[in-house]
């Protein structure tokens, strides 16, 4: 009669089923080889962050070239990441658990990838609070009612409405823009700009910037459309953001699971990476 003999994994003394240290290194490294990237691809212009946020003189060929480079950013720091994760993480007892430690090798290499996705969050988000206030046109004594979100889309045309040899104070000058931008970003609208709010504009335009009623009607009559434009840029823009950040950070978890899992087949087998990925785990 034959004899089946049964093995479990077991997990080594003192090792919890979940090895932190190694998905805290993983996440580490994972977040600092895509700073070290996006910043490169920011000095040479292909960051996503080197033409947003309204892409106005960006070309099809540089949302293209950009969506590659933040697709490669996200290949290479998350298999660095995963590959530091699994690499790092204990080995199991049992020399026979070869499915079960590829399996949880992987598992911290996802665990690194969403730690890494929460630390860059993070500073984003902390960065955008900071840099926010400085950003916004009129955020200082003006105080923030003067402000519009989306003002900075549509800065030149507004430069151009105003544009004056006798500028009004700075604080005249805040107020008006923002009513002037809050009427420009009905533009994108589906009804659009709507004539009473035409006709302020003129009137206001003509006003702050001290030119004739029909000076203030033509910039107004070429700032409308220029605004519907930039704004439909920026949207455009906005989306292809979030879809390109979205397939780099999913193609991500699965080069970081890869990764992970090559890693561990370098601890089990020991000495310096070598990539050969056809040998087996040591017996």
């Amino acid at each position: 009669m034959a004899i089946v003999e049964e093995r479990t994994a077991v997990p080594a003394a003192g090792v919890h089923d979940v090895h932190w240290s190694a998905v805290i290194a993983g996440a580490i490294a994972a977040a600092a080889v895509s700073f070290v990237l996006l910043t490169f691809g920011t000095g040479i212009g292909l960051a996503v962050n080197s033409v947003s946020p309204t892409w106005r003189d960006a070309s099809f060929a540089l949302w293209f070239l950009s969506g590659l480079y933040l697709l490669f950013t996200a290949v290479v720091s998350f298999a660095a990441g995963g590959y530091v994760a699994g690499r790092m993480r204990s080995r199991l007892a049992s020399v026979a658990a070869a499915d079960e430690s590829e399996f949880r090798d992987g598992m911290h290499g996802l665990l690194a990838w969403a730690l890494a996705i929460v630390i860059g969050a993070m500073m984003a988000i902390a960065v955008a609070g900071v840099a926010a206030p400085a950003a916004v046109p009129g955020s200082g004594n003006a105080g923030p009612s003067t402000s519009v979100a989306g003002e900075n889309t549509i800065a030149y045309e507004l430069d151009q409405l105003f544009r004056s040899e006798r500028p009004y104070p700075a604080a005249d000058m805040t107020q008006a823009r923002g009513e002037a931008a809050r009427i420009l970003l009905t533009s994108s609208s589906h009804s659009g700009v709507t004539p009473e709010d035409r006709d302020y504009l003129v009137t206001l335009v003509s006003s702050r910037a001290h030119v004739s009623p029909e000076e203030a009607d033509a910039r107004v009559t070429k700032a409308i459309p220029r605004a519907h434009d930039a704004l439909k840029r920026a949207r455009q823009a906005g989306v292809l953001i979030a879809f390109l950040s979205a397939v780099a950070l999913l193609l991500g978890a699965a080069v970081s699971w890869y990764a992970a899992r090559e890693g561990g087949r370098e601890r089990e087998l020991g000495g310096a990476p070598s990539w050969r990925y056809s040998r087996p785990l040591r017996t």
